[in-house]
This record gives C-alpha cells, structure tokens and sequence, in this order.
C-alpha cells in the first residue's frame, strides 16, 4: 500500500533553458517592434503637418501671406501626453513670410529610449521631410 508515486514534471535545469531561448528570442524581436512604434507614432505627424499646410493655405489666400502663428490660422494644438492628453507632437512655425513657411513638429517623447527625439518639417511647397529619426 506504500507505493511512491512518481511525478512526472520538468527539472530546473530544463527551465532555465526554455526562460533563457525565451529571453534570447525576445531580445531579438524587440528593436524591430520600437522602431514600428515610432514609425505608427510619426504618422500622428505628418497629419497634423499636413493640417497646418491647409490652414496655411487657407490664410495665404485670404490674406496674400502666411501667418506665425498657430492661432491666426486657427490650428488648435492637442493637449501633449506631457501635459496629460493625447498628442504626442507639439506644432510650431518656425518661419513664416510673404513668400513661405516652415512648420514644424517635434516628439515630447522619446519613442525608443534612445535620446533622440523625432522631428518632421513641412513647407509652403508641401515638402514633408523628417529632420530627427527617433
């Protein structure tokens, strides 16, 4: 009536060699997801640049000149994750006259962790560049 029953189970030996593929595999698919991360987070800019090219547009036909301000061209900035909302770029002009502009949108985050923040451009032309890849 004494019989031992024994168990079938995994020894820790054979743990520890399925967590470390699991970690080595892991460590491998990782960059490839941040830079798709900044990639999808980028998009969020090119439309409100794209958005800033219209209002632009929109003034420079009223009023034979671009504007400085976001305000002038009535472009509401969404609130920043900073600040608690949902943007993740903050919009500027950083140049305007009677002939051209420049705006600009800068990350308030760093989307990989890397130090560097990403920054897209757009002019009057709608040449849509990025300046800083995250």
């Amino acid at each position: 009536m004494n019989k031992k029953h024994k168990l079938d189970a995994f020894t820790m030996a054979e743990m520890l060699v399925v967590i470390a593929i699991i970690g080595i595999l892991y460590s491998l698919v990782m960059p490839n997801q941040s830079s798709a991360v900044s990639a999808a987070k980028s998009l969020e800019a090119k439309s409100m640049l794209n958005q800033v090219y219209a209002y632009q547009k929109n003034h420079f036909y009223t009023h034979s000149k671009y504007s400085a301000s976001l305000d002038d061209i009535d472009f509401e900035q969404e609130r920043l994750v900073s600040e608690g909302g949902g943007a993740n770029y903050r919009i500027s002009i950083i140049d305007a006259s009677n002939s051209g502009f420049t705006a600009q949108a800068e990350a308030v985050t760093d989307f990989d962790g890397d130090g560097t923040f990403n920054v897209w451009t757009i002019d009057q032309n709608k040449n849509l560049q990025e300046v800083t890849k995250d």
